[in-house]
Parts: structure tokens; sequence; C-alpha cells
């Protein structure tokens, strides 16, 4: 058998405090200061696993790029310590699931700060609702009293006589638009939303406008927002509940062809409930009629920048210019939008059969008809959507 150490790997120490009564005893203040070397590994499905100093020694003294025999290793090092790395993914096996699973990563061509930084940042059953209720709960004073200070709402480099004033132009229509973009709190459970508007809404946000074959087998898209290297590869799920000629369900919108790909139909109640896992249990964007899952191909940006250190930050930025883009063609149309980024990337990954390995959702957003009722706060400073109270 064959091993090497897998590509991917941070290791991260985190300190801790312990209490150590034998302390306290001779004299001191009781707390002992603990430092655990946690690795991240991101092709293992655990992804954070705690090493011994003397783990984290061996994982680093076996290369990544070549194999060694398990003999060969086990003259130099302890096997307990050898099986333990492997029992935790740390080094894979030659022909493993490991193996496979440290390939795709590989495949990839991720930098292996982003790779960690993603991995370790995705949840799964997480539920958020009392920390939602435990933030409403607090006055804008309160607030202040547990989080202490804000900073500034603007840095200002200069003395405002210093300034270079800058003519404000006459509004335009996109000026009432960015006025009236708020995000929805309170949708319309009793109401469904028109095909018209949830076609016209996916076109504009995701709909590819041109296929352009850059090089021979290359193929670049042209939609309405910008993305690194014109590759796109932002894909669009969609999870859909309340939607006229649409049944309920989770399917994949396809740009090119303006389509959506069925995968699989459920219920009002199944639907409901994904809703709420989706969003970590954020109540009031459960409602929405439709959440569109983005979720980003990583070798598809990743063939052209390999290992490089601003990709993954393309692939975010991907995510934005898409949800702003969903915000204004809602708002034109008299809907409203939403995006989170405090979501259960784990329970969307296995509903829409992805493999995290390849493809993985940074945000969800949804939109849908507003209710007629704010039961939810939004901020609207403007009161564009909801009159002044």
């Amino acid at each position: 058998m064959r091993l090497r150490r897998c590509a991917h790997l941070v290791i991260e120490p985190r300190e801790r405090l312990s209490f150590d009564l034998s302390l306290l005893a001779g004299g001191a203040s009781g707390v002992r200061h603990v430092v655990d070397l946690v690795a991240i590994v991101p092709h293992a499905p655990a992804v954070e696993v705690e090493l011994s100093a003397d783990e984290a020694a061996l994982a680093l003294a076996v290369s990544s790029a070549e194999w060694s025999t398990e003999d060969e290793l086990a003259q130099l090092h302890a096997p307990a310590l050898l099986a333990s790395l492997r029992t935790k993914d740390v080094l894979v096996a030659e022909g493993s699931d490991a193996d496979r699973r440290d390939r795709v990563v590989r495949a990839a061509h991720w930098r292996p700060l982003a790779a960690a930084a993603h991995y370790a940042s995705r949840w799964q059953g997480v539920d958020v609702e009392q920390a939602g209720r435990d933030l409403a709960e607090n006055t804008r004073s309160a607030l202040v009293d547990h989080l202490g200070e804000a900073p500034p709402v603007v840095r200002e480099r200069c003395r405002p006589d210093e300034r270079v004033s800058l003519e404000r132009q006459a509004p335009t229509a996109l000026d009432a638009l960015l006025d009236r973009r708020v995000t929805c709190r309170n949708f319309d459970r009793t109401r469904a939303l028109s095909l018209a508007q949830f076609s016209s809404v996916l076109y504009r946000t995701y709909g590819a406008r041109a296929v352009d074959e850059y090089a021979p087998g290359v193929h670049l898209l042209k939609k309405g927002v910008p993305s690194a290297g014109g590759l796109h590869p932002t894909e669009a799920y969609l999870l859909v509940q309340r939607v006229d000629g649409v049944a309920p369900g989770l399917y994949h919108y396809h740009p090119v062809d303006h389509a959506l790909e069925p995968l699989r139909l459920v219920d009002a109640e199944e639907a409901a409930a994904l809703a709420r896992r989706f969003v970590a249990a954020q109540a009031w964007f459960v409602d929405a009629h439709v959440m569109v899952v983005p979720t980003s191909r990583f070798a598809r940006t990743f063939w052209k920048y390999r290992r490089h250190p601003k990709a993954h930050r393309a692939l975010i930025l991907d995510v934005g210019h898409l949800s702003q883009t969903m915000y204004l063609a809602a708002t034109e149309l008299g809907l409203g939008a939403f995006i989170t980024a405090a979501v259960n990337e784990v329970d969307i990954e296995q509903a829409f059969d992805l493999d995290p390995l390849e493809e993985s959702p940074l945000a969800v957003t949804g939109f849908g008809l507003r209710g007629a009722e704010r039961n939810e706060m939004e901020f609207d400073p403007l009161h564009a959507v909801w009159p002044a109270t």
C-alpha cells in the first residue's frame, strides 16, 4: 500500500482556557492556556480534525506529491501515528475513497487557503431562529451596550471644508428603482407568482444573452452581470414553492436554453421544510415564492486561474453581482427579493445531489410577491415600500 499527504492541509493553533486545580493550589489563578492543533482537511467529510503535536509533525514530514510505501514510512514513523492520520484523511492510501476525494480537490486547482476557508465555513443543520429572536429583543441602546460603539458610518480623511463637492444629478428611473430596492422579509403566502414574472427575473439575472467560442473548445457566456474571464461559473438551483404553471420542487436553470431542468417534485409541506432548512430557519425568508441557490463550479474558474490568490474572491464577487441584478429585476416588477449568507450549505448540497468538492453554494437568494402587511422588520429608511409610521 502506498501513502501520501493530502494536497490541501491547513493546521490552525486554537487556544482555549481550562481550569487546573493544581495551579490554583500553587497560588496561581488556576487557569491553564491550552493550544489545540486543528487540521482543516477540505476533502475530508469532517473537514476539521484535531491533531497531536506528533501527528502534525508526521503529516508535515510526508510528501504530498510523491507516494511512499507503508513499509517505508513505518521504518521512520510510529505505525500508530500513520494509522491515525489515515483515519483522519490527512494521509491517503492510493486507490481509497479518500484518495478519490483528494484527487477531485487537486484537479480543481484550489488555492490551499481558499479551500480551507470555504470548506471550514459550511453549515449543516444550523438553526439561527433563536439568535434572531435574541437580536430582535435588543433595543437600539441595548445593542450598543452589548456590542460597544459601532465604527463610524463613513471614514473621513480630511476636514469638511477641504472636500471637493460634486454636482448632484437629476434623479432618473434608475434612481427610483434603486430607492425601491429593499430586502423583503414579508412574502404573500396566499398568491402565486405569475410565470411571466418568474421567467423575467430568472432570465435577467442568470440568462445567457450570447454564447461566444472564444477559443477552440472554450465557450464564454455574455450575461447581464460581469464574471472573471467571462467564465460564469455560478449555477442557479431553484426551490419553487408558489409559481403559476410550475410544480413545487427542486430545479436547475439552464441559462442558454432559458429552461428549467426538473430534479425532484415535492409537496407544499416538504417544500416549506426544505426552505426552512436551506436558510437556517430564518423564518422571514421561508415563504419566498422562489429560492434561487447560486452555486460555484470551482473547476470552471480554477481551470483558468489555477491556484490563483484571487480566484476564490472572484467566485464570491459573481454571487454579489447576480444577487443585486436579481434585486433590481424583481423590484422593477414590484416584487420583493432577498439574499442571505446564513445558510446550511451541506443540507443544500444533499438536497440537490451536489458533490461539494466540485460545486457548492455560497448563499441563498429568493424573490416573490410582497405581503400586504409588514409583520417582519424591513430596513426601508426612505419609506419607498412601507409608509412611515
